[in-house]
């Protein structure tokens, strides 16, 4: 397994150390899922984006979505099949998975849809007022830039008390 030396990141940022873990996390479980089931990333809009997996088979209790600590989790467990069937070919894979996404802060799960075989989780990321950009004014009050001695404050040039 590769590593990445993450060393000029940290000399010039802080607050990143997590990204060192993160990646390393991203690099054991994308060779630990071994491509199943296959899924899809896509940004639907600004802000929002959409999971997809190919789950067919699966039925949604055989299903399970969760959020922990930044990690989305999906999980899919087939239930056992009470009929005895005999495959002469078994090409529909319906073996248990779990499949983990990093979010990024501020990404949420608002939802998620099983359709035509397909799970859909649909995310947003919502930036908090207070991270958003803002516009600070400036002021150009003549007064807020001169320093001008106050009653009974010293004059600097004749050491007399202002009137």
């Amino acid at each position: 397994m590769n590593t990445i030396d993450l060393t000029p990141l940290y000399r010039s940022s802080i607050g990143f150390d997590r990204f060192g873990s993160l990646l390393d996390s991203v690099m054991r479980n994308d060779q630990a899922s071994a491509g199943y089931p296959p899924y899809n990333i896509e940004v639907t809009d600004e802000n929002r984006y959409a999971v997809t997996l190919a789950v067919a088979g699966f039925d949604r209790s055989e299903l399970d979505i969760e959020v922990e600590r930044g990690v989305l989790t999906v999980r899919g467990r087939k239930a056992t099949d009470s009929d005895e069937r005999q495959f002469l070919y078994q090409g529909i894979a319906t073996r248990a998975f779990e499949r983990k996404f990093s979010l990024a802060d501020h990404v949420e799960v608002r939802g998620a849809n099983l359709s035509n075989g397909l799970l859909t989780i649909n995310l947003v990321k919502e930036i908090p007022e207070a991270m958003k950009p803002r516009s600070i004014d400036i002021d150009v009050n003549q007064e807020a830039l001169e320093h001008q001695p106050e009653v009974g404050e010293k004059s600097s040039k004749s050491g007399k008390k202002a009137a």
